[in-house]
């Protein structure tokens, strides 16, 4: 065949995008430069190279085409295994490490796991959930069982048929109280992960610490896009303020992603203090409140709110920053980056759709829900052709069950999850608006807001607040503090102290919260 593009073009070949690539990329273009840094341990990318092809070698025979799962915490045997395992030619199952034995053994169950890595802090747990199960698995313990199982392997890569072939199987976080198995595919991970090096300005000078779980939503495509830059990924098994504070100024931290009561934890930290040069720091899971974000600059932080599900790979949306805003004072510049930002990332596309399926105005009023199409959209749900079904409108756009507004510059502001809009006396109630007001305040660490059941109303709102050590703030000041910001009926009724019920990746179980708020009226 002989055409504009010259001779044989039909008979080029074109290899289907898999995250796992980068890795091959990254050991021949900076084989020689350090890739990972876990406790005293130091690899190079060629040295990663080699370790993953062999655990690739180790795991194909011992999962026969089951996947593997991993339980560990944020250490390089869970970083290498989003390369073993693919190459393995078998899905990734990566295991929150917080979850019950109960809830391990559903995960394993469900999956169908074939394997086990599990990390020695984490073995208890792990015999707890085989108890739970009929099936069998082989258990690797990381140490020297893992090491002896890598020097007895032969290299080896699979490489995937489909780009849309399974990669990785992710459960939800359980924030509704029912976690689900989401599907990744190898084209999704490998442009997200691309989107993440240029959306967070990753390159090869770049040191990343591992501050969020790799195990959610695979660290946002993370452990794949600081090695498509060659950068430097810093392990970080517990997040503990003062040790961030340490690495990142013995490490040269340069990026660093967190849920916004992550971002709470370290601008409050006794060993806070100005950074030299700036941290780019990512944060989702909830919209960050203005007063954090201002804390951060002041220390040297450079946070960019992103949103998204793990049915989205992670990140869907950024808050871009414009240039223009720099002359913004301080206080709207927060506001501006509290927002959830735009979609049409590399591989996403967001739309506000009112009740009826069309895009509300963007007068940054009209709520509706907001949906999202592209790329990095799960295959679907695991085992779970009805939940998959009920996940996507009939045009074809997935579901976030979030309500928002649009703005007219196109940014999208999150307003709600629809299960958490308070709907007190006809009126709705955004329970994210109400925390901000209350993260305003001083004395207030964390805020959380729900519906209490009310007999006039149908219910109202109530807040759970975690305050500062050492702040003193009682419920009357609270709610005057609030009454003085938004309207009155948006106000918290009852306030109750102590710390919030929260996931593994610092999203608060409002579900619990909902529950115990209904056992309260009950109990009147």
């Amino acid at each position: 065949m002989h055409d504009e593009f010259g001779p044989g073009v039909d008979a080029l070949s074109f290899e289907p995008l898999t995250p796992t690539s980068y890795l091959e990329r990254a050991a021949c273009a900076h084989g020689d430069r350090v890739a990972v840094v876990d406790g005293p341990r130091r690899w190079t990318y060629a040295e990663l190279h080699e370790r993953c092809l062999r655990l690739a070698g180790a795991l194909a025979p011992l999962a026969s085409g089951r996947p593997v799962a991993v339980l560990a915490p944020n250490t390089h045997v869970l970083l290498e295994a989003h390369f073993g395992v693919p190459w393995a030619g078998v899905p990734l199952v990566a295991v929150n490490t917080r979850l019950s034995a109960r809830e391990v053994a559903h995960i394993l169950r469900h999956s169908g796991a074939a394997v086990a890595i599990v990390d020695p802090s984490l073995a208890d747990l792990l015999a707890k959930a085989l108890a739970q199960l009929d099936q069998e698995l082989v258990v690797v313990e990381a140490g020297d069982d893992y090491e002896g199982l890598l020097s007895r392997a032969e290299p080896r890569a699979v490489k995937p048929l489909d780009e849309r072939s399974l990669l990785s199987i992710n459960y939800t976080s359980g924030t509704t109280g029912n976690a689900k198995g989401v599907m990744y595919h190898h084209r999704g991970a490998y442009l997200q992960a691309l989107a993440m090096v240029g959306h967070t300005g990753l390159s090869p000078s770049s040191v990343h610490l591992w501050t969020l779980p790799m195990f959610h939503c695979n660290g946002w495509c993370f452990p794949w896009a600081v090695t498509a830059a060659a950068a430097t990924h810093v392990c970080l098994p517990k997040v503990d303020p003062g040790e961030v504070w340490r690495l990142i100024r013995e490490e040269g931290v340069t990026h660093l992603n967190g849920a916004p009561t992550v971002l709470s934890m370290l601008a409050y930290a006794p060993d806070a203090g100005p950074v030299e040069g700036r941290v780019r720091v990512a944060t989702g899971g909830a919209p960050p409140s203005p007063a954090i974000l201002r804390r951060m600059e002041g220390l040297g932080f450079d946070v960019t709110h992103l949103y998204g599900l793990t049915e989205t790979f992670g990140p869907a949306m950024i808050c871009d920053w414009r240039p223009e805003w720099d002359a913004l004072p301080r206080v709207e510049q927060a506001r501006l980056k509290a927002r959830q930002g735009v979609g049409n990332m590399i591989s996403c596309r967001a739309r506000v759709v009112a009740a009826d399926g069309r895009d509300v105005p963007p007068d940054g009023t009209a709520v509706g829900e907001i949906v999202l199409r592209g790329n990095n959209v799960m295959l679907g749900y695991f085992e779970d052709e009805e939940e998959t079904r009920r996940a996507v409108t009939e045009d074809g756009w997935f579901r976030t069950g979030d309500l928002g507004v649009l703005h007219a510059d196109g940014y999208v502001e999150l307003r709600d999850r629809s299960k958490d809009v308070i709907i007190s006396g006809g009126e709705n109630i955004a329970s994210v608006e109400v925390e901000q007001a209350l993260a305003e305040s001083p004395a207030v660490l964390d805020a959380a807001v729900v519906a209490m059941p009310d007999e006039r109303w149908g219910e109202v709102p109530i807040a759970y607040v975690t305050l500062h050590d050492g702040a003193v703030a009682t419920e009357a000041e609270l709610i005057e503090f609030v009454r003085e910001r938004l309207a009155r009926f948006k106000a918290p009724k009852r306030v109750y102290f102590g710390p919030l019920p929260k996931t593994s990746t610092g999203k608060v179980r409002k579900y619990l919260l909902r529950n115990e708020a209904r056992v309260r009226h009950q109990g009147k």
